[in-house]
């Protein structure tokens, strides 16, 4: 039975979630429906990104993940169907594709897909879901619209070396406060050569760190550096929420300096 993924800012005060729930079990009974998050700050496409990009390959190949955030289609950013890496994403090209995608798509189709209702201001049910309900059924992509030949493209914040020092961002903040930094392992690797570090970011001095491997391994209340599932590097407090003890939010600026 093929699987939807569920992504959104919808929250869960409003009938929102459940009228795609709805819709999609009545054009197709019995899909499998898992939510992901609902919980995404409204429009943070960057945030959905994050999410999405460190959870589809967690699901089988032709899983349809359908994304619920910034959805009002426009010239500039029309809906479109995607199929890339075995999987099919659905939603509007506001640069979120970009930010998920290591590589090119194997197919991009814009999609003309009447909508279900005569308003415009809920296509993830009215569209997104009769597009999932046609890729579920086993019909080619090419059938829902027009091909697309490219993306629009959203730059992300990237680390800077200099010298000894990796300059780097915090990009997402989970519901544990932890802060996840656009400073990959591999980087981190390959410039520390296993040299000892100081970390530094606003409002506190650079002061020496051990890179762990669980949060545990430090006594509660002190500050963990480490590496997760997601290959990026984690400031974190055990037990205790980083962003708000340290006063970090998203974008704060986190620096590495490795000694020599």
């Amino acid at each position: 039975m093929p699987i939807i993924t569920l992504t959104s800012d919808w929250g869960y005060r409003d009938p929102y979630l459940g009228a795609v729930k709805g819709t999609l079990l009545r054009q197709f009974p019995g899909i499998v429906i898992v939510d992901i998050s609902h919980d995404i700050p409204k429009y943070n496409i960057r945030q959905a990104a994050f999410i999405i990009r460190n959870f589809y390959k967690d699901f089988p190949e032709g899983t349809i993940h359908l994304i619920g955030v910034l959805t009002e289609e426009s010239e500039d950013h029309p809906h479109v169907v995607i199929r890339y890496n075995g999987h099919y994403f659905i939603g509007a090209d506001t640069g979120v594709f970009s930010m998920i995608f290591d590589g090119e798509p194997q197919e991009i189709v814009m999609l003309d897909v009447y909508l279900d209702s005569n308003y415009q201001t809920f296509s993830s049910r009215d569209r997104f879901v009769k597009a999932a309900a046609h890729i579920a059924s086993g019909k080619p992509l090419v059938e829902l619209g027009f091909p697309r030949t490219g993306l629009t493209q959203r730059m992300l914040l990237q680390p800077v070396v200099i010298g000894n020092s990796i300059r780097g961002n915090v990009i997402y903040i989970d519901s544990y406060g932890n802060l996840i930094c656009n400073i990959s392992e591999v980087l981190f690797r390959e410039l520390g050569a296993k040299r000892k570090f100081t970390l530094s970011f606003r409002g506190h001095k650079a002061e020496p760190y051990k890179e762990y491997r669980a949060y545990g391994d430090v006594p509660e209340g002190e500050i963990v550096v480490l590496f997760g599932t997601h290959g990026l590097l984690e400031v974190a407090i055990n037990r205790g929420k980083a962003n708000n003890m340290l006063g970090l939010e998203m974008d704060s600026t986190i620096v590495i300096n490795f000694l020599d």
